[in-house]
């Protein structure tokens, strides 16, 4: 992790290392609740990809706008979510985010800038665009910050958006994090040539940043919503990372499409956490034991709000047609 004045910033540091452990701790729980068949439906972890959330998020404001993915609840937590209502919403309760009606792949947090997340894969590009049309038409000087896998690159509707974005100048950072695989298949043999120069095709600026280091995404992202802020979007950043679960909570036997060793490597020498954990040691900004005692006290925090969740009610039956669009209705 590359030297920064580590002094000067170490309120910043410490909560991006705090809200990396929060995600940890919330997907390690979320986890749990599936495979004890607690928490309806299917969901997709978000562990080993925490400094793309954090780092990102980080750079924005609470009226800074976001749009997530089916593994989005990293960006929900890192945007400022709470455990109680997102645990709340996974187990389909009243005091969730959506009621209980959106669950893992469509919770949403509006008052923290959460547009949603989406079960389509690249669903949310033209939500995320027209979110930045709007702040700019507006004049609020919000960024939206478009998350997206590498498999989302193959769906058309990147590419309107995109052309769209360039044209209009708008302000947003379209994030990509390429975790190296497609569901099952490796990025490599899906996506011809390298995924900035589909985004530099349209005269959008692009960059590649290791997506394991916190403090790189970071500074990358501060620099370029102040960009935006000033008019000189669109961004697209391609964010290499590792997701350390399968595609979803279903998937574990994953010797076909890639290895046990290769999976061991990436948790032992490429872990997000452990490495700024180690940096923030190094610049004594936080001892050992100061670093443990965080991270007991959100993994205590975790677990006090699934149980918090699971005797919460459910909606009430009355609710089962609010929330239902029906034209004409």
């Amino acid at each position: 992790m590359a030297a920064r004045k580590s002094k000067a910033n170490t309120e910043a540091y410490l909560r991006m290392y705090r809200q990396m452990a929060r995600i940890r701790a919330f997907e390690d729980n979320a986890n749990q609740l599936y495979l004890s068949a607690k928490m309806p439906g299917l969901t997709h972890m978000y562990s080993g990809q925490e400094a793309v959330a954090v780092g990102i998020c980080e750079a924005l404001t609470s009226d800074d706008k976001i749009t997530s993915t089916h593994r989005g609840h990293g960006h929900c937590v890192a945007k400022g979510a709470e455990f109680r209502q997102m645990f709340c919403e996974l187990l389909g309760k009243a005091e969730g985010y959506c009621r209980g009606k959106g669950g893992s792949m469509h919770i949403a947090d509006q008052a923290n800038g959460n547009l949603g997340a989406n079960a389509i894969v690249g669903g949310s590009m033209g939500i995320a665009t027209g979110s930045a049309l709007t702040a700019k038409r507006q004049g609020t000087g919000h960024v939206t910050v478009c998350f997206f896998g590498d498999g989302a690159t193959a769906q058309g509707l990147w590419y309107e958006v995109m052309n769209m974005a360039a044209l209009w100048k708008l302000p947003i950072i379209y994030a990509c994090e390429n975790n190296g695989y497609s569901e099952y298949t490796k990025t490599a043999e899906i996506a011809a040539g390298s995924l900035t120069a589909r985004a530099e095709a349209f005269g959008i600026e692009s960059f590649t940043v290791d997506g394991q280091d916190v403090l790189a995404v970071n500074d990358l992202a501060q620099t370029l919503v102040a960009r935006c802020r000033k008019g000189e979007g669109p961004f697209f950043v391609e964010l290499e990372t590792y997701r350390y679960h399968g595609h979803h909570v279903g998937d574990i036997n994953r010797d076909y499409y890639r290895t046990k060793d290769e999976e061991a490597d990436w948790k032992k020498h490429r872990d997000p956490i452990v490495n700024f954990g180690k940096w923030l040691i190094g610049q004594k900004i936080v001892t050992p034991d100061e670093l443990v005692s965080m991270d007991n006290e959100v993994r205590a925090d975790a677990e006090a709000a699934v149980g918090y969740a699971l005797e919460a009610p459910y909606p009430d039956v009355c609710e089962v047609d609010m929330h239902v669009f029906a034209e004409g209705a």
